[in-house]
């Protein structure tokens, strides 16, 4: 019976396909399901040999460990070089789309308090 493997549901392309390639280094068979039309399934990898089941899991665990130890090294090589992007730069990037979530939590925090000071 097949397991369920690694979810791909909000998985970067880059780490699925990392993911991928360790799986086939390893010569390990898998298979992967999608979202499907609607997006409500299971995006997936299974394995059918239950046999190796804990092998590829001891994998994915590892490379998971490493790519967090990576990613945190270059979050912080960009932030040490002040080049991660600010509130500022997301402002110029995308104006409008700012000034519509600024407009809308401010609508939301009118609605929640207006009717606790209308007496």
């Amino acid at each position: 019976m097949a397991k369920l493997l690694f979810r791909l549901r909000n998985v970067p392309d880059d780490e699925a396909d990392e993911v991928r390639q360790l799986l086939e280094e390893h010569e390990i068979k898998v298979y992967e399901t999608d979202a499907g039309n609607w997006g409500i399934s299971l995006p997936a990898i299974w394995i059918d040999d239950e046999h190796r089941f804990d092998e590829a899991s001891a994998l994915i665990a590892q490379y998971q460990i490493e790519r967090s130890e990576r990613v945190r090294a270059e979050h912080e090589a960009l932030r040490e070089q002040g080049q991660l992007p600010t509130l500022r730069d997301s402002f110029k990037m995308q104006p409008g789309q700012f000034l519509f979530y600024f407009a809308l939590i401010g609508a939301v925090l009118y609605l929640s308090i207006s009717s606790f000071f209308s007496f």
